[in-house]
């Protein structure tokens, strides 16, 4: 398998307030968001699958592979205009890719959960996090308790934060929106020579109450830039 973060060429694509600090974005989000503010924008690229954003308060479940990649997505436009993510014991995070995508790193957390003392500590740390930040991405090593994925949820609802978790293994519910990427493939080298070009896949948007609606997209993951786009 492939990993996110592969450079890519040659493949052509077809005003809130801003918090200045993390302990500030924290603040903000410990008395909730404000009116107006209930969903969190995306890429112009995923308004067919999340034409009203990603709502906060709502769980989001990204699977198959390039799961990075539209990860980073999700992400990159709400980071880009002022909002905070972390990123939470996913050793396979590439930073490098993340930024190619658009995401802002100055507002990016990341927390190493590889150590056997931190890894028991992954609920709390989680919670902790979805209580105070935008967004949240996990990518869970191990089977994550029917409990505490339930307590995260409820604390994503009641703080407005979005959880997104990468995978769908070690997670025992189904999220409010699963966007599965399906019949992924490369393009290039051609002939046995040259570099991989870009990767395509069809994105597959389900999910509960107002998401369950099937929406599908067709998706450069990524494109020869490094970035999400359309064909």
């Amino acid at each position: 398998m492939l990993p996110d973060d592969l450079s890519t060429e040659g493949c052509a694509p077809a005003p809130r307030s801003r918090p200045r600090s993390l302990a500030e974005a924290a603040r903000r989000a410990r008395t909730g968001a404000p009116a107006g503010e209930r969903a969190l924008p995306v890429s112009p690229v995923l308004a067919d699958l999340l034409p009203d954003g990603l709502r906060r308060g709502s769980t989001v479940g990204v699977v198959g592979p390039g799961g990075r990649s539209l990860a980073f997505s999700l992400i990159a436009t709400a980071t880009a205009t002022g909002s905070w993510a972390a990123v939470v014991g996913d050793p396979d995070f590439g930073l490098a890719a993340a930024a190619e995508a658009g995401v802002a790193l100055a507002r990016l957390a990341v927390v190493d959960l590889s150590g056997p003392t931190a890894s028991r500590q992954w609920g709390a740390v989680v919670a902790a996090l979805v209580g105070g930040l935008d967004l949240v991405l996990v990518a869970p090593r191990r089977q994550v308790r029917a409990t505490d994925a339930r307590r995260l949820a409820a604390r994503a609802r009641e703080r407005g934060s979005v959880l997104i978790r990468i995978g769908d293994a070690s997670w025992p519910d189904r999220p409010d929106l699963e966007l599965a990427l399906t019949g992924a493939t490369w393009e290039g080298p051609e002939d046995g020579y040259g570099r991989l070009r870009c990767r395509r896949a069809e994105v597959v948007a389900t999910g509960r109450g107002r998401n369950a609606r099937e929406r599908r997209a067709l998706l450069l993951l990524p494109d020869a830039r490094g970035v999400p786009s359309l064909p």
